[in-house]
């Protein structure tokens, strides 16, 4: 057999057809030829470009990068290769250190918390420090200092928006954490 149905390329690609047919609508996967039946029909080597697809999302790799790849794969420019992996890595080591200091300011908050008693947690250092952030937010802060509640550096508009973003997501965390005890 040389060509494959859709539920075959999904079984041997370890994916879902929906997936395949996401792919497919944003240009990643080539539009299937049509068998006399009216079927789909894909290449073996489709299975292959759906492994590849699916190894560089894997990597952080958006859909515009993957397809990107997906051309220099194809024929492409060793040098454009290298700059789309070079500033994918920047990109990742940036987000690795921004989750370095928000573990360490989290974890420098939930060490002064006291997981005894109940009621109000008004005053615990986490609440505190998350209820106090356009206090602690000083113009210098936003002038790219890095920011007393996340621990994110970098003042533009997205990075403090980022930021409040993951401060929800703290907050939340810290709320499960204090529930469960």
């Amino acid at each position: 057999m040389n060509a494959l149905n859709i539920g075959q390329l999904a079984k041997a690609s370890e994916t879902g057809i929906e997936t395949i047919r996401f792919y497919e609508r944003h240009g990643l996967m080539p539009e299937p030829t049509r068998a006399a039946s009216g079927y789909h029909r894909y290449p073996r080597a489709a299975a292959k470009r759906m492994h590849f697809i699916q190894r560089a999302k894997r990597l952080g790799f958006t859909l515009n990068e993957t397809a990107s790849l997906l051309r220099l794969e194809e024929g492409g420019n060793r040098t454009e290769t290298k700059t789309i992996a070079s500033t994918k890595l920047e990109e990742i080591e940036s987000r690795i250190a921004d989750l370095q200091r928000m573990r360490k300011r989290l974890r420098e908050l939930t060490q002064h918390c006291s997981d005894q008693g109940s009621g109000s947690r008004a005053g615990y250092p986490i609440t505190a420090a998350l209820n106090d952030r356009d206090a602690q937010m000083s113009e210098q802060t936003r002038a790219g200092a890095t920011d007393p509640v996340c621990g994110i550096s970098g003042g533009s508009p997205s990075r403090l928006e980022e930021c409040d973003s993951l401060a929800v997501i703290r907050l939340i965390s810290a709320i499960i954490f204090y529930v469960r005890k």
